[in-house]
């Protein structure tokens, strides 16, 4: 089974103990020895065990580079050239990823075609100056309250081609559906929780440059939106392929579907050598 590694850079998620404020008050130096420390012993360690790495995890924004992180703004923007780097000089042989959301439909913040050319942009600079970035992952954390009126099928198809018109590789790395404007009742939400599921990968496994296809999680038993947004009407929310008692749901015969349909394709893929 492949491993893939996420986040060796991030702004949250942290222990038990930290918060997000500690970092904004570090200075350069401990800034610098936190975050590179850190990578540089987890990627060592599990040097040829791990596939790939989200190796930056949502640094963007509308206009580029996100400036309200703390790496940002402790480390400055060339925190991210340096992860990429150390990262790849502690395993050679793992993909790097970038991994970011909101390229699909509003995320609240931004627009999705201004966070799509965002994204383009600074990979442009990143490979510009041969910063090893291999891969871009995409969340695909998807809202039934958006996605049907929103998604531009069109404009997101050129999206993932000019991606792998840079060299790069495209991973969907956490995908799930929030289905807040959905009825409570089962029938009818998971029915159309998987035409969510289905619409997408009709979309995005028709780019051959796609490799990969994750869930964020199996089952609703344990999924991240019950604890972070709950339903208002406080019915447990349904996103993945198994629901709380493990049983399959609608999203799964929509996944076997559209992966079953999608031309075959080398699930992985190693990075050249520099």
């Amino acid at each position: 089974m492949l491993v893939f590694g996420t986040h060796l850079v991030w702004d949250d998620g942290f222990g038990k103990g930290w918060k997000k404020s500690d970092l904004f008050g570090m200075d350069r130096k401990t800034a610098r020895r936190l975050l590179f420390g850190t990578i540089d012993a987890e990627v060592k360690r599990y040097r040829g065990k791990v596939a790939a790495w989200s190796t930056v995890n949502e640094p963007l924004d509308a206009s580029g580079l996100r400036t309200d992180m703390p790496w940002y703004q402790t480390i400055g923007p060339s925190y991210i050239d340096e992860a990429f780097l150390r990262a790849h000089d502690a395993d050679p042989d793992a993909l790097l990823v970038l991994n970011e959301y909101g390229f699909e439909t509003t995320d609240g913040f931004n627009e999705p075609q201004d966070k799509r050319a965002a994204a383009l942009k600074v990979l442009d600079q990143l490979l510009g100056r041969d910063v090893p970035v291999h891969a871009l992952g995409i969340q695909a954390h998807l809202d039934a309250s958006y996605f049907p009126d929103q998604f531009d099928e069109k404009a997101y198809r050129q999206f993932l081609a000019d991606v792998a018109s840079r060299g790069l590789k495209i991973l969907v790395t956490e995908m799930d559906v929030l289905d807040d404007t959905l009825p409570a009742a089962i029938g009818p939400r998971d029915a159309a929780v998987a035409d969510v599921y289905r619409r997408y990968l009709d979309v995005v496994l028709d780019e051959p440059d796609v490799i990969c296809f994750m869930t964020f999680g199996l089952s609703d038993r344990y999924t991240w939106l019950d604890e972070d947004f709950p339903r208002q009407d406080g019915v447990p929310r349904r996103p993945l392929p198994y629901d709380a008692q493990l049983r399959p749901t609608p999203t799964l015969g929509a996944l076997r579907t559209g992966l079953a349909q999608a031309a075959r394709r080398n699930l992985y893929w190693r990075p050249p050598r520099c």
